[in-house]
């Protein structure tokens, strides 16, 4: 499963909630929900009000509610940049 994962980050003002190796994860998209797999496409988007779900190495899926703020992707590593951020 090694070949299937890629770095996630996820950052606010104050702390780094999240850091770590994944297989997915899915946030609310300023035009959609959308979804990020390895070797995804580079991609820079705003994100609304909604749920970040991500799907660590082992299979585990956590979730975070989240207010807003923006998802970048390139070359197998992913910020999530958000104002506030809670674990669901």
């Amino acid at each position: 499963m090694s070949d299937k994962k890629f770095s996630l980050e996820i950052v606010t003002p104050k702390a780094t909630v999240f850091s770590g190796d994944v297989t997915s994860f899915t946030v609310p998209g300023e035009l959609g929900g959308f979804q990020v797999l390895v070797n995804h496409a580079p991609i820079l988007s705003s994100l609304t009000k909604g749920i970040i779900k991500i799907v660590d190495v082992k299979g585990t899926e956590t979730r975070y509610s989240t207010n807003g703020g923006f998802a970048e992707v390139h070359n197998n590593k992913a910020s999530i940049v958000v104002e506030n951020v809670e674990k669901v």
